[in-house]
């Protein structure tokens, strides 16, 4: 097979959404898969859905293109501001929308009634990770801008957390968003089908069996995908995390010298001037580079260090088991590993446990090819 490659494994996909699904259940919480990660792929796409995802997320419109023209008639949020150009592809590709601003809702709006449709709202709230989001003060003006306005639906209202910021979520937070959502209600009416509290970051929250109050909702990409909690990045109970493998081909293994630096006057020179030192070590290299993933978020199998990476090589030294050529290593990938190795080019991605290839449209590549592509 060609390398790189990405082995996914889509049992382990199924089984992960079905433990958080059937997990948040009693407390009255859904999951909506997020597909952003994985850049919109079916089959993992189907997945997710068949792991009893109620739907599925996404923050590109390439992505959601790409799921429809697979055959995937299941609701679709854009979770990402729409841009004011693709308002009109955003309301015929996806059910409903997470916004912040009224200009973009009243161009959704006008696109929607062209079509003779409603566009479903969920209005986005700055809960402190300070990246989008209406202040909550001004929450309550923009639910009635969206009542009042012909072509949109309010569904409900939604968070993010540990995005940009880095802060994790509370119960007191939690509380707070539930709050929001009363106060909306009692100047809009009942309006709040979701209350959507978070990401994958909220599981600890979730999981620790707090009082869930309104919030009935999570998007969850990274468990699913691969089983971890981003804010610590420790695996969470009873998750997979390897339903996704990095495979790259080793083309040179060289006993080598570590280089030392030269000390000269211009520090550039200096920078790039290497004589060997006396400690020799084995140096390999991997064909793989930046432009195929983020060599900070792979880890490598014991016995090989990490040395470096340009934009087509990663260099790794081992110690007493030089690598031969031709052979793969297999690497775990973190979250921004997978999602660089997901939209590279020249990383192909191989499906297993793929049960069902039948279910999508007849003429999508990606059933035509299930295994390899």
């Amino acid at each position: 097979m060609t390398a790189p490659r990405i082995k996914i494994d889509l049992h382990k996909i199924r089984d992960n959404t079905r433990c958080l699904v059937e997990r948040l259940k009693p407390r009255g919480i859904t999951v909506t898969g997020v597909t952003k990660g994985v850049c919109g792929h079916p089959g993992i796409a189907r997945a997710m859905l068949d792991g009893g995802a109620i739907g599925l997320a996404d923050a590109r419109l390439a992505n959601v293109r790409r799921m429809r023209k697979a055959g995937l008639i299941c609701p679709i949020l854009m979770i990402r501001t729409p841009m004011l150009s693709q308002a009109g592809q955003i309301v015929e590709t996806c059910e409903a929308s997470c916004n912040t601003e009224t200009s973009v809702i009243a161009k959704l709006a006008a696109a929607a009634l062209r079509r003779g449709i409603r566009h479903e709202i969920i209005l986005m709230v700055e809960m402190g990770d300070g990246r989008e989001g209406i202040m909550p003060e001004d929450l309550t003006d923009a639910a009635l801008h969206v009542t009042r306005t012909p072509g949109v639906l309010l569904k409900g209202i939604g968070a993010n957390f540990a995005c940009l910021a880095g802060a994790a979520p509370t119960s007191g937070m939690m509380a707070a968003l539930s709050t929001l959502a009363d106060d909306i209600e009692q100047v809009c009416g009942p309006f709040a089908e979701v209350v959507s509290g978070g990401s994958s970051a909220n599981l600890p929250w979730a999981l620790d069996g707090e009082p869930a109050d309104r919030i009935n909702n999570l998007r969850l990409g990274e468990a699913i995908l691969l089983g971890t909690d981003p804010v610590s990045g420790h695996p969470i109970s009873g998750l997979h995390t390897d339903a996704f493998t990095l495979l790259a081909e080793v083309i040179e293994t060289k006993i080598k010298s570590k280089p030392v630096p030269l000390k000269l006057s211009d520090p550039a020179l200096s920078a790039l001037s290497l004589v060997p030192g006396n400690h020799w070590t084995t140096r390999s290299i991997l064909a793989l580079g930046l432009q195929d993933t983020d060599p900070a978020g792979l880890t490598f199998p014991a016995a090989v260090t990490f040395a470096g990476a340009t934009s087509d090589h990663i260099v790794v030294e081992t110690t007493n088991c030089p690598l031969r050529i031709g052979s793969e290593m297999s690497l775990k990938m973190s979250y921004s590993a997978l999602v660089r190795a997901m939209a590279a080019p020249d990383v192909s991605k191989v499906l297993h446990g793929n049960r069902t290839l039948t279910e999508g449209a007849a003429g999508s590549r990606n059933d035509r090819l299930p295994e390899f592509f």
